[in-house]
């Protein structure tokens, strides 16, 4: 069989202590995680259903770097987030089940172009132009569970420009890791590739060209990212 042109190569992002590189298929992403940050989007923060936009997957930036100021937008924010990445899919995931489906952990970025997001939502629009774009999802390396763990707490921050603006717990997620994978296993057929940003904490707010932005969560390698000027 031919194509008509080049397919596009996978996203690969590279693994802590391995020469493999684990292949992005899809990228969920869950909204307001955290309750002080559905707070700063004026939104209750008490626990009901989760619910998800998704990004390509070739919005994922492995290592972050540099990305661009994207186009269309005057208030482009970050939001930190932990990442993970599913090895082994599934439906119907039980909860006890759900991390024997992780294949490990990253520190990502969900950036968001705040303004279109929010023009959208009044509208009862989708997020999707507020979301997925290109660069939008800088991820670090991931740390294989295998030898490094399930991390169920534990301090992640967001600085720019070495001043701290994100700072929160991965114990104060309202939804547990293995609580998003079975919830989300309920509506997708999960597979091996998929990545899933798990909420960010409080103190989102916008960056421009010029910003380095440092993401931390304890135990991992900073991700380290420069916003350039728009393309």
């Amino acid at each position: 069989m031919t194509t008509l042109f080049e397919p596009q190569a996978p996203t690969l992002v590279p693994i802590v202590g391995h020469k493999e590189m684990f292949p992005v298929r899809r990228v969920y992403c869950v909204g307001r995680n955290y309750a002080a940050h559905a707070r700063e989007m004026g939104k209750d923060p008490d626990k009901e259903p989760p619910f998800f936009f998704l990004k390509p997957a070739d919005s994922v930036v492995p290592g972050g770097g540099d990305i661009h100021y994207p186009p269309g937008t005057k208030n482009y924010q970050h939001e930190i987030e932990l990442v993970v990445a599913i090895a082994k899919g599934g439906r119907r995931i039980p909860v006890a089940d759900a991390l024997s489906h992780v294949f490990g952990y990253g520190v990502g970025l969900d950036m968001t172009r705040r303004d279109v997001q929010f023009a959208a939502r009044d509208l009862g629009r989708p997020w999707d132009f507020g979301k997925s774009f290109d660069e939008a999802a800088p991820l670090g390396p991931l740390y294989p569970a295998a030898s490094h763990g399930h991390p169920s707490k534990g301090a992640i921050s967001l600085l720019v420009n070495g001043e701290t603006k994100q700072h929160g717990d991965l114990a104060d997620l309202i939804w547990s890791v293995p609580e998003t994978i079975s919830f989300l296993s309920d509506y997708y057929m999960l597979q091996p590739g998929d990545l899933i940003y798990t909420g960010t904490p409080a103190g989102v707010g916008p960056v421009v060209a010029g910003d380095r932005l440092t993401g931390r969560i304890e135990g991992f390698a900073d991700l380290d990212v420069t916003i350039v000027p728009a393309l």
